[in-house]
């Protein structure tokens, strides 16, 4: 545990949780999504459901979804702001089934007509923890540089990936495979100890079978 984590984070509140996190979860999204945002539909579970208008989750998840940090005064102004930019966006209740009180499924169309699913967790002082995207297990929380690689499970995938990594000098700290089943879709999701450039980043989006890359920076106090 380090200070950040006793003391949470820069922020517009009122909660680290209800707000912080949920800032981070929407921003999260949009990053994964890659572009703009033209339709949400949030579905919030347990105590984000019961909570989201007073403790302001819903600006909060809306002002990550068009690139807002934390500490963007405009999120308390985020829903009006998405609407004059044709942002559509509906809030449900939802139960899922063992997770955590403060949990959203974010179901988010972009400008391309793309649509991403992601369901994610706020734990406590602004932290998140990712737990599906599109439907697949995932398991990790952003605080540390993190590469997300959507891929089809072919031969050499994994191996061609972490020996770009490798030739670049980037080392992998630690690195999860998932996969739908043999063949199929599947994703990689790596925590490095360094941040690779755009010419790496390019080399891996371009090799066969992969389907996506996105880099989240390591998370900053604030």
């Amino acid at each position: 545990m380090d200070l950040f984590d006793l003391i949470g984070p820069v922020m517009i509140g009122p909660s680290s949780s209800h707000t912080a996190g949920a800032a981070r979860i929407g921003l999260t999204a949009r990053m994964l999504m890659g572009e703009e945002i033209t339709r949400a539909e949030i579905c919030l579970h347990g105590s984000f459901a019961k909570t989201y208008r007073g403790h302001g989750t819903d600006r909060a998840l809306v002002g990550g979804l068009l690139g807002m940090n934390v500490d963007d005064e405009r999120l308390r102004d985020s829903l009006n702001i998405a609407r004059d930019a044709g942002m559509s966006v509906l809030f449900q209740q939802i139960n899922i089934r063992g997770a955590h009180p403060n949990s959203v499924r974010l179901t988010v169309t972009g400008a391309s007509g793309r649509m991403l699913v992601v369901e994610a967790a706020s734990v406590g002082g602004g932290n998140i923890e990712v737990h599906k995207i599109d439907g697949l297990g995932v398991n990790f929380t952003g605080k540390e540089n993190t590469m997300i690689i959507r891929h089809m499970d072919v031969t050499g995938a994994i191996a061609a990936i972490t020996g770009t990594l490798a030739r670049n000098n980037v080392n992998i700290a630690n690195l999860q495979g998932y996969r739908r089943q043999q063949g199929g879709d599947a994703m990689i999701v790596m925590e490095l100890d360094g941040v690779p450039d755009q010419e790496t980043i390019d080399t891996i989006a371009q090799l066969n079978g992969v389907q996506g890359v996105t880099f989240l920076a390591r998370r900053s106090a604030v």
